[in-house]
């Protein structure tokens, strides 16, 4: 299929087939799937084996911190290999770890052993190889094509809470987990392997939906310039973007992952807590599309501000002792900061340091985003097992989310390699 061909036709630019490729692996992958489910799995399992809430966060803190250990070997080979040759089989031993969770037993061990290895997977089944294929897809469009792949994994976030709280209390948990393997399995691995293209130019396309008599030739070179890592990890503007983005992780899956905990120790029943943390990742899915949309007309920096404010607020809502609404206001806030949070990250490794090394310096920016996420929920089972109260917790993931406001307001401009690209207006 030719590019003038496909174009002139009227046929539909095979780059948001991509993105709904993208949003259907991002569906099930490891962020709704272990994210957003872990917290609902804390009470029974507390319950069964009478393990302390800080001891089961340490589960979901190891599985992070595997996930960052390999995340740079899962850039480095997607960078190499493809996505799609990293994908499939990530999806494969995530699906087979859940389903293992059936034979769990009461050793902490045994636990800790299968999280550790789903989060060594879990960077090739998330964002990493999804984005950056949507990154080479499109260009102008590319804040809005980011946040459309990436609403997939909002919209899981969304919806797999409920469904497993359901399956929990219908089938008990070890069936839940059952099920939620065995999905991601069947539906994820055979879509991938069958629809994913790695670039445009694999189809006679280019970047989107240009046609090849309209579009220079340097039209495809600016999509694969960038400088390599190494260059990044000595630039002030990307240590910026990882500090920043450290501190709203911490504080937004420190709340997320003890959100269940949080609202029924203040008497809400499981079913409000539990919607609660739907809506916040039904929250997170309109951030990232909101976010995707103004990319591509403000600039980033302006645009990250906004949403990192919001959720510093969120997080004073909850630490003013929030129940009912202010709670899911809360929520409301704080996933529309965590939904931009990772709709953002890959738009401005893409615009800062370009796609030729996009893999290996996202999977960097990833593993302090991640980072976050293993310091936040300890922080909180911390605050609690110590104190019996996550206030001190609270404020001080209020206080380093209004640091990490100021922190991106030092971002300079774009570099010079997205010359294709408009400038956008400051907000």
């Amino acid at each position: 299929m030719k590019a003038d061909v496909g174009a002139r036709s009227g046929r539909i630019f095979y780059g948001w087939w991509i993105v709904l490729v993208a949003g259907m692996g991002l569906f099930l992958c490891y962020i709704p799937m272990v994210s957003f489910t872990f917290g609902l799995f804390s009470e029974p399992l507390s319950r069964e084996f009478n393990w302390s809430r800080t001891g089961i966060s340490l589960a979901f803190s190891l599985s992070l911190v595997a996930m960052c250990v390999a995340m740079p070997l899962v850039g480095r080979l997607v960078d190499r290999f493809g996505a799609r040759r990293i994908i499939v089989p990530s999806i494969f031993v995530l699906g087979l770890c859940f389903m293992s969770f059936y034979f769990l037993s009461g050793s902490l061990g045994q636990f800790y052993a299968i999280y550790v290895v789903m989060g060594i997977v879990g960077g090739g089944s998330a964002t990493l190889p999804y984005l950056g294929v949507i990154s080479h897809w499109f260009d102008r469009k590319r804040g809005l094509a980011l946040a459309l792949a990436a609403a997939g994994a909002g919209l899981g976030s969304l919806v797999v809470p409920p469904v497993v709280h359901a399956l929990i209390a219908t089938y008990g948990w070890r069936w839940a987990y059952v099920v939620i393997g065995a999905t991601m399995i069947l539906i994820t691995v055979p879509t991938v392997a069958l629809f994913l293209k790695e670039k445009p130019q694999m189809m006679g396309l280019l970047p989107d939906g240009d046609v090849s008599n309209s579009a220079g030739p340097e039209k495809a070179v600016v999509s694969e310039q960038g400088i390599s890592s190494r260059e990044a990890l000595r630039s002030g503007t990307f240590w910026i973007i990882c500090i920043a983005f450290f501190f709203v992780a911490a504080s937004a899956i420190g709340c997320l992952i003890h959100l269940v905990p949080l609202l029924t120790d203040r008497g809400a029943t499981s079913q409000t807590a539990a919607f609660a943390t739907a809506l916040l990742g039904g929250a997170s899915l309109l951030g990232g599309i909101v976010a995707g949309f103004l990319l591509d007309r403000f600039f980033a920096s302006s645009v990250t501000i906004s949403f990192f404010t919001g959720a510093g607020v969120g997080i004073l809502l909850l630490w003013s002792g929030a129940v009912a609404e202010f709670a899911f206001v809360a929520a409301l806030l704080l996933g529309l900061g965590m939904g931009a949070a990772g709709q953002i990250i890959p738009y401005l490794i893409s615009r800062y340091f370009g796609l030729r090394f996009f893999g290996e310096i996202y999977s960097y920016a990833l593993i302090s985003f991640s980072l976050g996420g293993v310091v936040g929920p300890l922080v909180m089972g911390l605050s609690f097992d110590s104190t019996r109260s996550y206030g001190p917790a609270l404020i001080l993931f209020a206080l380093i989310t209004l640091i990490a406001a100021g922190l991106i307001s030092r971002l300079g401009p774009y570099r010079v390699w997205q010359s294709t690209v408009a400038e956008p207006t400051a907000a």
